[in-house]
């Protein structure tokens, strides 16, 4: 058994724990999701939101439906245009870094296995005003034949209630259902569908409101979604990196045609600890950063 460190809790109960402990890989297990606290130092987190910048103003290279800023565009004004892009670890080197934090890798190890392989990241900017998601569940967008699909929601500022932090349904994992999908026009939310017939209710959730540098760790059945940043100011921005087992084929994106489906193995990976038992097989390189745009840019779906 390990040592369990001092743990502080937030407003809503949610418990911080300063260190990797047995209490937060149980709590990940129990309640598909937990906290790690100061993941990121305040340096990193400074060293990602500058990176944020640079790739908002265009400087890092071509990201879809990124127009280039210039001279005259602040930078709060550029990364307020921008609800979130999709797979910057392909321009930044420092985000493609943090794939492999080493305290962030250390809870993965020991919640997903000793080899463990990451698929995608996606940074919010979500200033003022900017919509949340309705309930989803990771494993919706990536399926995983293993259920192994796990987030690390890394806050690059305060997230509170205010500003949109997560919410979250405790336990909603367990059953490892996939639940229904619906379209949505609820205002609240961008343009993503919403997924329905579940049984909890709203009252149920529970935010996850968390201080700059500490990471939300969860489960890819986990429900969860966020509100809009109501606050009259300020973002409420955060790095998502999407990781799995490396044991488990990844069967993302379209099926090709001449490969049978229970072979299709997306691979366009980074493995991020242990060895990759399908390393034979090679590495690929077609994901190309975007941006997920919200209801008044139009969708993306």
């Amino acid at each position: 058994m390990s040592t369990v460190t001092a743990q502080t809790a937030d407003r809503s109960g949610v418990v911080l724990h300063e260190t990797i402990s047995d209490a937060l890989i149980e709590q990940i297990r129990e309640d598909g999701f937990g906290v790690l606290k100061n993941a990121l130092t305040p340096d990193e987190v400074a060293e990602i939101n500058a990176e944020a910048v640079r790739l908002c103003r265009g400087d890092l290279g071509e990201i879809r439906r990124v127009t280039p800023a210039g001279p005259d565009d602040s930078d709060e004004d550029v990364m307020r245009r921008y609800l979130c892009i999709h797979f910057p670890n392909k321009l930044s080197q420092v985000i493609a870094q943090s794939l492999h934090h080493p305290r962030i890798v250390d809870v993965l190890t020991k919640v997903i296995g000793p080899n463990v392989k990451a698929m995608q990241s996606m940074l919010f900017m979500k200033s003022e005003g900017k919509p949340g998601q309705a309930w989803h569940q990771d494993e919706f967008f990536i399926p995983t034949r293993d259920r192994s699909l796990t987030a690390a929601w890394i806050a690059l500022d305060d997230a509170t209630i205010e500003n949109g932090c997560l919410w979250v349904l405790p336990g909603s994992h367990k059953r490892g259902v996939i639940y229904p999908d619906r379209e949505q026009d609820d205002e609240r939310f961008d343009c993503t569908v919403e997924l329905y017939d579940f049984p909890y209710r709203d009252e149920d959730a529970v935010p996850v409101e968390i201080p700059a540098g500490s990471t939300v760790i969860f489960n890819g059945y986990l429900l969860h979604r966020s509100l809009p940043n109501s606050g009259k100011h300020g973002f409420r921005r955060a790095l998502t990196n999407h990781y799995m087992s490396a044991e488990s084929l990844l069967p993302w994106n379209r099926v090709p045609d001449d490969v049978h489906v229970a072979k299709w193995d997306y691979r366009d990976i980074v493995m991020v600890a242990g060895q990759d038992p399908y390393a034979y097989k090679g590495t690929i390189d077609v994901a190309r950063p975007g941006v997920r745009q919200d209801k008044e840019g139009g969708c993306d779906r």
